[in-house]
């Protein structure tokens, strides 16, 4: 509780600790991508497409955390700058696939190692069974937000750690 009895008390509370966490995760990484002309945004489209080639504007959206407005302005800048491809018409419906070039894979490499490195200096007094507890506890946060509680199935990532 905080000091008039009402509200939260923030020091202990794991929503605002994950806020501030989130927060200061998003500043260094910003802060090793601006160098090599990133975003955050930039960078985990960029992840996704290595990950699943042929991702939908609304695919990278959602796995961005952007609107798939924003999404279609970057993917456009992206394409301009020679970094993605995507057909000139879409084969069906309005979904235009996109797929990383070299440049983009180039681009991703020298982005990756940048974020690994702020997640390493993240978790540097972490050993790996308290990394392992920290990956089951954030996936059971989101899954209880996700769901209504009822019929939740364990999620198989969970048994990896």
């Amino acid at each position: 509780m905080s000091q008039d009895g009402h509200g939260v008390d923030l020091p202990t509370s794991i929503g605002y600790l994950l806020k501030e966490t989130a927060s200061a995760l998003r500043a260094s990484m910003e802060a090793v991508l601006r160098p090599l002309g990133m975003t955050v945004t930039h960078y985990a489209c960029l992840e996704l497409l290595a990950q699943r080639p042929g991702s939908s504007n609304s695919e990278l959206a959602r796995g961005t955390f952007v609107t798939r407005q924003s999404m279609n302005v970057l993917l456009r800048t992206l394409e301009r700058d020679g970094v993605v491809t995507r057909p000139t018409e879409a084969r069906a419906g309005r979904v235009m696939p996109a797929r990383l070039t070299d440049r983009g894979r180039r681009d991703l490499a020298a982005a990756t190692a940048a974020v690994r490195s702020v997640e390493d200096r993240m978790l540097g007094d972490l050993d790996e069974d308290d990394r392992a507890a920290a990956r089951r506890l954030l996936r059971s946060m989101v899954r209880s937000l996700r769901s209504d509680g009822a019929d939740r199935q364990p999620d198989p990532a969970d048994a990896a750690d």
